[in-house]
């Protein structure tokens, strides 16, 4: 499978990964401008951008990325590096074990997309569901009062209904935001027959929307989606089991090992993987970046 349909597979398996690009090589280096890879969150690289001690820097920023949820610009540089185009807005990463040549990679986070799901077939529900495919949401319209497992916002726009029952499976589903749309009064009726816990009620937005004025269905539907985004980019619409997508997760047979370990010849940091180099010595588990280190290590100290 070639890395384009490894990606689509990914995305629709809605599991997070970076796509990592060579956009620049200086020899002496094994990578070339227009490699790339996928790094997935436990670190995992399908796909070439470089030898071992490239590898790590590219897994370790690529945590970064995930976390985020923004692109970066890394530089990967040797030990001494004193030569390499200057470029403003790079992170930078010196790679001790390097023999020589720079590279800069290109990370970009590809992460699921938020999934709003609608309920209703009014106007309002027409336009939230249109302007949030605008804004790259992957939009479901509920169909009786089954919620979507994955739906981190759910907007009730049927004007009347089984609004109750769906906003009570929207609260049971770990929704992290539920909209309705009505008046204060019809609003306050409709959550005394959902009766949801203080914490509950935390997450349900009645009248739903950012107060701009808006009257007709596009305008209440613009300011529905507005207010969604202003919430996702707080970070607050994460739901409890996407944690992991902000963490990278470590392998479990080195689930009492930190994620990341210190190389103890170079001093670089690596992130833990079923394909670390690793020595356990004295009952102790040393991490390396690469199986030179290691050599280096079980001849000099070991030894």
């Amino acid at each position: 499978m070639d890395l384009a349909m490894r990606a689509a597979q990914l995305r629709s398996e809605r599991r997070p990964f970076v796509e990592a690009t060579v956009v620049r090589a200086q020899p002496p280096t094994s990578a070339h401008s227009g490699d790339r890879a996928l790094v997935h969150a436990d670190g995992t690289i399908e796909g070439f951008v470089g030898g071992q001690c490239t590898e790590n820097s590219v897994r370790e920023m690529s945590r970064t990325v995930l976390e985020r949820g923004e692109s970066m610009l890394l530089r990967v540089l040797p030990a001494g590096a004193a030569e390499f185009p200057d470029t403003p807005g790079a992170t930078i990463a010196v790679n001790p074990c390097m023999s020589g040549g720079a590279t800069e990679i290109f990370l970009e986070p590809r992460m699921p997309a938020l999934v709003v799901a609608v309920f209703g077939d009014s106007p309002v529900a027409d336009a939230v569901s249109d302007f949030a495919r605008r804004v790259d949401y992957s939009v479901e319209r509920i169909r009786g009062t089954r919620v979507p497992a994955e739906a981190s916002v759910v907007i009730v726009a049927s004007h009347g209904g089984d609004e109750g029952s769906v906003i009570r499976a929207a609260l049971d589903a770990g929704s992290r935001y539920i909209g309705l749309v009505a008046s204060h009064t019809r609003g306050a009726a409709v959550l005394d027959e959902v009766d949801p816990t203080d914490d509950e009620r935390a997450h349900v937005h009645t009248p739903v929307g950012l107060d701009i004025g808006a009257r007709t269905p596009a305008e209440i539907g613009l300011s529905i989606v507005a207010d969604i985004v202003r919430v996702a980019r707080s970070g607050s619409l994460i739901r409890p089991s996407e944690e992991s997508c902000r963490r990278v997760e470590v392998p479990r047979e080195t689930e009492s090992k930190p994620q990341t370990a210190v190389d103890p010849v170079c001093g670089m940091t690596v992130t833990i993987t079923e394909s670390t180099p690793h020595l356990v010595v004295a009952g102790r588990t040393m991490w390396f970046c690469c199986p030179g280190c290691r050599s280096r290590f079980e001849k000099d100290d070991v030894a």
